[in-house]
């Protein structure tokens, strides 16, 4: 049972990314799926729901920037990040709850010219 994050990088202002997440071992398409990030110095921060029904919530800060998006038949879920600023930079995560949380691995996401 894991979760397997990626798709990080180093990315200028304005610039976009992909971040992929993986899944193994439980019924993908049953779960809500997210994303959390942790900039340097911060709390952590959730970015980003899917659920199991399609039903998508954001945080204010990612309004309109980020998508998040599942492919059950890959059992993957995915966060589109446009308009990436440099205070998007953060280690991001994701995460489900299966009997208790499940998290990916951190990918780092640095954006800076």
């Amino acid at each position: 049972v894991q979760l397997q994050a990626s798709g990080g990088g180093l990315v200028q202002p304005g610039g976009s990314l992909t971040l992929s997440c993986a899944a193994s071992g439980i019924i993908f398409r049953a779960n809500a799926m997210s994303w959390y990030r942790q900039a340097p110095g911060k709390q952590l921060e959730l970015v980003a729901t899917i659920t199991d029904g399609f039903n998508t919530n954001y945080a204010d800060s990612v309004k309109g920037r980020f998508t998040i998006s599942r492919d059950n038949a890959k059992s993957t879920v995915y966060l589109q990040m446009n308009g990436l600023r440099p205070e998007d930079t953060a280690v991001y995560y994701c995460r489900t709850y299966v009997g208790g949380d499940l998290w990916g691995q951190e990918t780092l996401v640095t954006v800076s010219s």
